[in-house]
């Protein structure tokens, strides 16, 4: 089992890996206006590679997690993420922007098929543990927000970039120090029993894949949206970007505590019904929200992030359930690859939606995808509850 400083390294790493990806989301306002471009959502399509490469890296990155080694993966990982954040900060022109920002998506991709299986193995509640690393994950999201707020209104947007780059770059020699060798690459390390029993792997992944598609979709039009959203819905009785980061990283902030419910609860009962729960929860909130103004829609929003950050911990939790480690990352990479790639169309579509059809639209789609996410999970094969498993040592 990893001991505590690598866990913590873990665990933070998550957090950079999904606040680096929206700090251009969060200052593109300024970005759009320093690069002499009159609406922000003209620029926004710019940030679509890095979601591309965020997914369709993530199938390298898992094969060289389990035939490589995890450890060696993570300090690619953060080295290289903080580097290319600095090559953001020095971008000059919207091209040059989209390039630097497609490589820190390459980078980015590493962390969920190996992060995430490198630390549940041998966690006695993989579940939990999935859940304090995803609330993590989304602390990351509120830091994005509250801190490219302050960052962009005091110092630039370039200095939002080139503050969590260093930290990356601190993290990883510190990753280095802490984090013992690997005797073996996870492939080379064969287990004595087989996790997968009963269910049809290619049905699982299907629905797993199909799932964390429409989630990930879900995930990445609100994170990337919500800054410009929350600023519409308020316009009038909240005008500085700064405290509207702080707002949002309230709602981030206190919506990811869902993670450590939902993680506590699928050690304890049927992935199925509770991500169904979840789900449809999820829809019914997306709904109401498009009715919503003012401080009423803050409230909304809330709920549907935490709707929608309590639905994260279930792909992973399945990986763990249903397979082997020596192969988890590969697994992890192939569904991430897809529903990652495919997703990363909703950053691309969020510009052109919005300047069309306004932000109600937006809702809408967000509500439609939640209702297709639920018919895919009823899907899901009916399986006991988890037993529990000794700690490895």
């Amino acid at each position: 089992m990893n001991h505590r400083p690598t866990q913590t390294l873990l665990n933070i790493g998550h957090a950079l890996d999904h606040m680096l990806l929206l700090i251009f989301a969060t200052a593109v306002t300024r970005i759009a206006a320093d690069f002499g471009l009159q609406r922000w959502e003209d620029l926004m399509p710019y940030g679509v590679a890095a979601f591309f490469f965020f997914g369709v890296g993530s199938l390298p990155a898992g094969k060289l997690g389990d035939l490589w080694g995890r450890r060696k993966m993570m300090l690619v990982f953060f080295f290289g993420l903080g580097l290319s954040s600095m090559l953001v900060a020095a971008a000059q022109s919207p091209l040059q922007i989209a390039m630097a920002l497609a490589m820190l998506g390459c980078f980015a991709s590493i962390y969920h098929p190996v992060g995430i299986p490198m630390l549940v193995q041998g966690a006695a509640r993989p579940g939990w543990t999935i859940g304090v690393n995803g609330l993590v994950g989304n602390l990351g999201v509120a830091f994005a927000a509250v801190t490219t707020g302050f960052l962009v209104k005091y110092f630039g947007w370039r200095t939002a970039f080139v503050v969590p780059g260093i930290v990356c770059i601190v993290c990883g020699a510190l990753f280095a120090a802490c984090a013992h060798p690997e005797d073996a690459a996870p492939a080379k390390r064969k287990s004595n029993n087989s996790v997968l029993t009963g269910v049809s792997m290619a049905r699982l992944f299907l629905v797993m894949t199909m799932a964390a598609t429409s989630g990930s979709l879900l995930f990445n039009f609100s994170t990337n949206s919500n800054f410009e959203l929350l600023s519409a819905r308020l316009h009038g009785l909240v005008q500085d970007p700064a405290r509207v980061g702080m707002l949002l990283a309230a709602v981030y902030g206190a919506a990811s505590l869902t993670q450590l419910i939902i993680g506590h609860l699928i050690d304890k009962h049927s992935l199925k019904r509770l991500y169904v729960g979840v789900i449809g929860t999820q829809a019914l909130l997306l709904m109401l929200a498009t009715t919503q103004e003012g401080w009423s829609f803050f409230v909304t929003q809330f709920l549907f992030m935490s709707a929608i950050f309590a639905a994260i911990p279930f792909t992973d939790a399945m990986i763990v359930r249903f397979v082997n480690d020596e192969m988890r990352s590969r697994v992890a990479g192939m569904r991430l690859a897809v529903s990652f790639g495919a997703s990363s169309v909703a950053v691309w579509l969020i510009g052109p939606v919005v300047k069309g059809a306004g932000f109600t639209a937006l809702l809408s789609v967000m509500a439609l995808i939640s209702v297709v996410t639920l018919l895919v999970v009823s899907q899901l094969p009916t399986t006991p509850k988890p037993n529990p498993r000794p700690s490895a040592a």
